[in-house]
């Protein structure tokens, strides 16, 4: 998969992610024989345009209100949706999908595969402008389409009748179906699309729904918006909320008194109230598939410290320099723990074993903290290149966050002889410009997977990816990939077998140095039931939920 948009990196040094908070008022959700919940949000909501949406506040949102071929159920799994019946043929390159004829659109239109083809099309249309259209590789002619060489009729997406859809790929895609529940395969009605023109998904009235829920309230300004239970929802009997009322609660002491006050059920913590909630009986973390890592820059803008990246010792020492225990405890705070990995945790399993990805990858050098054994290392390295001392510039963010992040790893990092470290906190969008275009020494990074599978991660650091931006460059590397993607696609042992040695090969190279993997942490009252909330892609699945 070839990662072309900037919607994954927009992560900021140590920044929350933007998480729903599903926080029901318990007076008015116990009392009453309608299940209704208040729900907050921690920002705003940019947009329900299923073409556009790149963050996880819209994502989930969507994910709520409208439905793709299948739905992303419990623990990455994949249950039912639009499609009642999937055949996989021509060697997995083609996929015959039946539609149910049941579901409808929240203005009373059918749902059919017309819808599908419009949608699909949209997306990848260059002049959709969608960040995500990049997730359409390996369907026939996507990446032409994108790249304008070919006309997005071409797109390997038919619909024979109402009902059959049809889908071509170039070759086989192991996590198709995984896709399928991502929003942005989500149909979209073209009646609909075209009535709005630009205002289009701009309002909660400029949009039609065929989810569980329909979205009212919102204008797309405001602080505000309602998800009411969707009666034309073809599955309207598993849906036991009649609304969920969300608002825009950015401040965390406000959230907590808001839970205290028993107004709302669920909060966000800050880093300082995790120290005196962590032991409370509603206190939970909830992870995400987000790794924190530094690149190090191997290109000859700056011959001596391209030299000394491509020397693996110093890469090893600058991480082994890293406390992370004492960094995600004494400086985060928050809930997120040190990465086994670069690759998250809790984010694929062994079909075979059940082990987590990361049990299976494990490469502990790789994280691991030995001051002793990093300024040896360090030393050793120096003498390799012929140099006796290093300046280091370490890029960041120049948020409050980022500048904790990078004054940290200063600190671990001066402590080797002869390395000095000059920080550089910057403006978000001018550190995603600079990372983009090699202009920086070394920077903290992050990546956010959009599905439940390694790959979303591992094909980052392929040589030829845009967004290796520290120019790792393995060949075995790549070929461990190249076969995940192309020759073991339909194998699933050997498909997970490349992976593993691929991240096995990334670390034992330390390609990149894993810092740790987000999470955020909440009290949640145990009146809240049946929410479903997964590391990756569009996040919590309200579907299901109850008051109890």
């Amino acid at each position: 998969m070839n990662l072309k948009t900037a919607a994954k990196v927009t992560v900021v040094a140590g920044a929350s992610l933007l998480f729903l908070a599903a926080c029901g008022s318990k007076s008015s959700s116990t009392s009453s024989s309608k299940q209704t919940a208040n729900l907050t949000q921690n920002a705003e909501l940019p947009t329900m345009d299923i073409s556009k949406s790149t963050d996880v506040v819209s994502s989930n949102m969507l994910n709520n209100t409208n439905e793709g071929l299948y739905r992303i159920g419990k623990n990455g799994s994949i249950t039912p949706g639009i499609a009642k019946a999937t055949k996989v043929s021509n060697g997995g390159k083609t996929y015959t999908f039946t539609l149910r004829k049941n579901a409808k659109w929240s203005n009373g239109d059918k749902v059919t595969a017309h819808d599908f083809v419009y949608g699909w099309q949209r997306t990848v249309n260059p002049k959709t402008a969608s960040q995500y259209a990049y997730l359409y590789s390996g369907i026939k002619n996507a990446d032409q389409i994108v790249n304008g060489k070919k006309a997005v009729s071409t797109l390997g997406i038919k619909a024979e009748g109402d009902y059959k859809l049809v889908v071509t790929l170039d070759k086989p895609i192991s996590y198709f179906k995984k896709l399928m529940g991502f929003v942005n395969f989500f149909p979209q009605n073209e009646k609909v699309v075209k009535k709005y023109g630009s205002k289009y998904g701009t309002t909660s009235s400029a949009m039609v729904y065929n989810g569980p829920y329909k979205m009212t309230g919102w204008t797309g300004t405001n602080l505000s918006w309602t998800l009411k239970k969707n009666n034309d929802y073809w599955d309207k009997k598993s849906v036991k909320m009649s609304s969920l009322k969300f608002q825009v609660v950015k401040d965390a002491s406000t959230g907590l008194n808001l839970y205290n006050s028993n107004k709302v059920d669920d909060t966000i913590l800050s880093s300082t109230q995790v120290k005196n909630y962590k032991t409370n009986k509603d206190y939970k973390v909830y992870k995400t598939a987000s790794t924190f890592y530094i690149e190090m820059n191997r290109n000859d803008s700056n011959k001596t410290l391209a030299k000394a990246f491509k020397n693996k010792k110093i890469r090893q020492a600058l991480s082994l320099a890293i406390n992370r225990k004492e960094y995600v405890s004494s400086t985060l705070g928050d809930g997120s723990t040190v990465a086994k990995g670069y690759v998250s945790e809790d984010l694929a399993k062994n079909s075979k074993t059940g082990k987590d990805f990361t049990s299976d990858a494990s490469v502990p050098s790789a994280v691991e903290y030995n001051q002793a054994k990093a300024k040896k290392l360090f030393k050793e390295g120096l003498k390799e290149i012929g140099e006796t001392k290093l300046n280091i510039k370490l890029l960041s963010d120049d948020t409050d966050a980022g500048k904790k992040a990078t004054e940290y790893i200063q600190g671990s990092w001066e402590k080797l002889p002869g390395l000095t470290v000059t920080n550089q906190n910057v403006p978000f969008k001018t550190r995603l410009s600079r990372s983009e275009s090699g202009n920086f020494d070394t920077v903290i990074s992050a990546w956010n997977a959009d599905f439940t599978d390694p790959i979303s991660f591992l094909s980052l650091f392929t040589s030829s990816n845009s967004y290796n931006n520290g120019k790792y460059s393995s060949s075995e590397y790549d070929s461990l990939i190249n076969k995940a993607n192309g020759s073991d696609a339909n194998n699933t042992t050997a498909r997970w077998n490349d992976m593993v040695k691929a991240e096995k090969q990334l670390m034992n190279d330390q390609g990149v140095i894993p810092i740790y993997q987000q999470a955020t942490s909440h009290l949640t009252r145990t009146s809240l039931k049946g929410i479903i909330y997964n590391t990756a892609g569009s996040q919590y699945n309200y579907k299901y939920m109850s008051v109890k």
